[in-house]
């Protein structure tokens, strides 16, 4: 019964003033005939907006209202009440007046009060769109829709009280029943084609897992040498050429699993997907020592690189070279890739310094680009992208492979290895993709670069608020720090010039354990329950935290707990380092080292200085913080600490330079 008063309601709406013409003009029935079945009409409405809550146990059944029909029902009541009264059909004619003013309300106030209403209503029939790649722009999009009908709405309503005051029923009734509505129909029709030309012009992602060979045009720019403006390009039809390739050639052996390391992002592009659709699983390493491959390559392994003259590999620039040309329906063809199949294994340093395979796949990688190119998707699509990481890494591969080829956006071929480098990119806007180490090492070099609005990501690593303040003045862009783990993928983001607050991705839930970590729950975490992190941190009431250093690095010097992190900020506190790493030692008993590089202040204040003077200094400067026993007992001041591709401090190496014996 309810839907049908719904449907009846809908109907008597729209053919309101069809039903006036035709009663006061076609059939002349009295006003006041007509004004006691608007107060029927209105009596309608108002059952159609009351219903009652099942009953149950607990509750009796209470009356409840909805909002419009209710308020449609009052207004008839009025109006019939008035025009009975008065018997005079003028109010009659008031509803498509009060109609147009109460949308152009709704409407308008959604301008406001964000999202707007047309916004909501896609939401609600495409639920994809919230979080999605193009979010931000539908969002535009609809604004722009919800102006053009508060501008109708406008008309409208001026329109209306034109052929209320102004004109007699007939006019009235050819108007407000006919004219507005064939109008109303034109705005759906031409905002329906302009919708179909605006999802065309929208960026098309399309992921490692969900791409097609009718994704992009042949003509497409994948990859490019060296900078933009030389104009050797890979293009998306060299993408499926060379990926067939590849498949062609993985196929030719039996291995169920791969390690590859290549240095050339194309090379490792098109040869990663390869072995996604060929089935294999994936072993991503930056290291390929003798020992080190050795000791985790397994008899199902195959090796694949670019790395010339490597023993029992397969060497991807020859073999592509001479693999045999792909048949066009062999480029055209795409193997289907399950991201929730894939197994891709990536190696963490770990706190031993002994690396740890992790378990990872496309689904929770894919998801974490989407997030990220949801978020600064705008950056990302006006720019080139340049990288100084190894992509074999989670975030190297995230930020340096995966998440350009979804997007669509041209990466640089080979990474930045030099300073230097970077004067040479001032012929397009670039994406530059950096670790803290690398940055660092750029702003101690580098003058003012002459970069082109440039944007810059960081993570894997800790970027100190003096070096993030120095690339700002050399780059011209303070970093967007990422935080996150091979475990985790990404957690948070901050820009430090805002505050050493790091902001939790949206779709991300944060705790603290009975440690005091950090418990990170995320779409990118495979186990449900969560992650438990090792770092220290203080959530703020607004859901912000702050780093306070690492569970493993406290460590118990003479029964006494002390935090290395803790150490280490003190001694950058001094105004006189500018890179700093205290590690624990262990030979006849317990106790701390500190490995330091002066910045330019500590150089000159240090100048000619005897080492013990210079201990003495430090010494006596941290036993305003910390007991005499926990103070560091050993100090090297080096002219940089030892970090790998990732800008991480060797620890191992560190603690190696007090095991020898110093002049």
């Amino acid at each position: 019964m309810k839907a049908f008063l719904k449907v009846l309601i809908a109907v008597i709406s729209v053919l309101y003033p069809i039903l006036v013409f035709t009663l006061l003009v076609v059939y002349k029935f009295p006003v006041r005939i007509v004004s006691l079945c608007v107060i029927l009409l209105a009596m309608v409405f108002f059952l159609s907006a009351t219903s009652r809550q099942p009953k149950t146990d607990k509750t009796s059944r209470k009356l409840t209202f909805t909002a419009r029909p209710l308020v449609s029902s009052v207004f008839l009541l009025a109006i019939g009440i008035i025009c009975y009264v008065t018997n005079s059909s003028l109010f009659l004619r008031l509803y498509p007046v009060v109609i147009s003013v109460t949308l152009l309300f709704v409407f308008g106030i959604t301008i406001f009060q964000k999202p707007n209403i047309i916004f909501r209503f896609a939401t609600l029939q495409d639920k994809s769109i919230k979080g999605s790649v193009n979010e931000k722009r539908v969002e535009r999009y609809c604004l722009k829709v919800t102006y053009v009908w508060c501008c109708w709405f406008i008309f409208n309503g001026l329109a209306a009280v034109y052929t209320t005051f102004f004109c007699d029923e007939k006019v009235w009734s050819i108007y407000n029943g006919g004219i507005s509505y064939v109008i109303m129909g034109l705005i759906f029709a031409v905002e329906f084609v302009v919708r179909y030309f605006v999802n065309k012009a929208m960026p098309q992602y399309f992921s490692i897992t969900k791409f097609n060979a009718k994704s992009r045009s042949d003509d497409h720019v994948v990859c490019y040498e060296n900078k933009w403006s030389d104009n050797k390009f890979k293009t998306w039809k060299d993408f499926l050429t060379d990926t067939a390739k590849m498949r062609g050639i993985i196929s030719s052996y039996n291995n169920t699993s791969w390690i590859l390391h290549c240095n050339d992002y194309w090379y490792f592009l098109c040869t990663f997907v390869a072995l996604l659709q060929c089935k294999k699983e994936v072993k991503l390493t930056a290291n390929i020592s003798a020992e080190f491959i050795k000791e985790m390559r397994q008899e199902q392994d195959g090796f694949i690189t670019d790395v010339p003259d490597y023993p029992d590999s397969v060497y991807i620039p020859a073999s592509c070279e001479n693999a045999a040309a792909p048949s066009e329906e062999e480029i055209r063809t795409t193997p289907a890739i399950n991201a929730d199949e894939t197994k891709i294994f990536m190696f963490t340093s770990g706190s031993t310094g002994k690396p740890k395979a992790v378990l990872q796949r496309m689904t929770e990688f894919e998801l974490d680009n989407e997030f990220v190119f949801s978020k600064w998707g705008e950056e990302f699509l006006k720019r080139k992208n340049v990288s100084t990481l190894s992509q074999h890494h989670i975030y190297g591969f995230l930020f340096t492979i995966a998440l350009p080829f979804a997007a669509g956006v041209p990466m640089r071929r080979s990474r930045i290895e030099f300073p230097a480098e970077f004067t040479k990119l001032d012929d397009a806007e670039y994406m530059i993709i950096a670790v803290p180490a690398f940055l660092k090492r750029t702003v101690e070099s580098e003058d003012k670069l002459p970069l082109k609005n440039c944007f810059i990501f960081t993570s894997g690593g800790v970027l100190t608020p003096e070096v993030a303040k120095r690339t700002d003045e050399v780059f011209g862009f303070w970093p967007m720090e990422v935080y996150g783990s091979t475990e985790t993928s990404g957690i948070a983001y901050r820009q430090s010039k805002n505050g050493l607050e790091w902001t939790p991705f949206d779709n991300a839930q944060i705790w603290l354990n009975d440690l005091g970590c950090l418990v990170i729950k995320s779409p990118y975490i495979k186990d449900p329950a969560g992650f438990a992190t090792g770092d220290l941190v203080e959530i703020y009431p607004d859901g912000r935290f702050i780093m306070k250093g690492r569970a493993d690095s406290i460590v118990k010097i003479e029964e006494k707990r002390i935090s290395l992190t803790e150490v280490e900020n003190r001694i950058l506190q001094s105004g006189l380092v500018k890179d700093v790493c205290v590690v624990a030692m262990s030979d006849r008993r317990q106790y701390l080292a500190a490995a330091m590089v002066f910045n330019a202040e500590g150089q000159k204040k240090f100048e000619g200085m005897k080492k013990f003077d210079i201990n003495m200094y430090f010494h006596n400067y941290l036993i305003q913080f910390f007991e005499n026993v926990v103070l560091p007992k050993k100090w090297r001041y080096l002219e940089a600490l030892p970090v790998d591709l990732q800008g991480k401090k060797k620890k191992l190496e560190i603690q190696a330079l007090f095991t020898k014996v110093e002049d």
